[in-house]
Parts: structure tokens; sequence; C-alpha cells
């Protein structure tokens, strides 16, 4: 016969016997089970695309919300330096921006006419959504427009 192995005593009684063969029964059946879940590859995978995911959302929340951070500072500068710009203008490049800003609008004026008595429907559409964009952002073009002014004027006196 075979000896029991030393660590485990052995059963006084077929009662305690039973009880030991059912313990070790429970006890294999969840090693079998923590064995099993090792090699379902597909339940893994899923759970690790599930974690990655998770993962990947959380970084595209961070990353989005540095971006739109970064894009408030630059507008910011941006705004700063054409404030910065327009005061550094002398007067008279002032008045003949003014001018010719209020000359490009009277022609505008007339061409706007012209556009409404000669353009199709659609096209007006779309133009008048564009116009309305541009509305709305008009800090951001009046920025670029003083940026474009204050650098066509340091072009202009570096060639002459």
């Amino acid at each position: 016969m075979t000896q029991p192995p030393h660590d485990e005593p052995t059963a006084a009684s077929p009662e305690e016997l039973r009880e030991q063969v059912e313990q070790t029964r429970a006890e294999l059946g969840e090693t079998v089970e923590a064995l099993a879940a090792k090699t379902d590859v597909k339940a893994r995978a899923q759970e690790k695309a599930a974690e990655v995911k998770e993962q990947a959302a959380a970084k595209a929340g961070e990353l989005k919300e540095q971006a739109a951070l970064k894009a408030g500072e630059l507008k910011a500068k941006a705004a700063e330096l054409a404030h910065q710009a327009q005061d550094r203008l002398p007067g008279p490049v002032k008045d003949g921006a003014a001018q010719a800003a209020e000359q490009a609008r009277a022609k505008a004026a007339q061409a706007g006419q012209l556009w409404e008595e000669k353009a199709p429907e659609p096209v007006r559409q779309t133009t008048a959504q564009g116009l309305q964009l541009a509305q709305r952002n008009r800090k951001a073009l009046l920025a670029a427009a003083g940026v474009a002014v204050v650098a066509w004027f340091a072009c202009r006196r570096s060639k002459g």
C-alpha cells in the first residue's frame, strides 16, 4: 500500500475522510477554473482590449484638454501681438489704413449690390454663410490683418 503524505493528517473516521475528499475536490475545482481562465485566450484578449480602450479614451481626453488650453494661449498671444503691432504703427500709416478700409467698404458695398443682382441663389447662400463665419471670427481676422500690415510696412521700410 501507499503511504499517506507526511504533511496531510490521516483521517480517523470515514466522515473525516469524506470531508477531506470534498475539500480536495473544491480546491481542485478552483485550480481547474483558474487554469481554464488563464488558457482562455479570447477572454484575456477581450479584457486587454477593453483596458487599452479605456486608457486610450483617457489619454485622448487629456490631449483634447491640453490642445484646448494651448489654443487659448495662442489666441491670446496673437491678439496681444496684433495689439502691440497696431500701437507701434505711425499715425500716417493708421490714417492710410483707415482710408483704405473706407474705400474698400465702399467698393465692397458696390460689389455686394452688383452681386445681389447677378449671382444665383445657391451661390448667394454659400457666400452669406461665409460672411457669417467671418463676422463671428472678426477679432482673429483683424489681428491677422494688423500683423500683415506691420509685416508689409517692415518689408517696405527695409527695402527703401
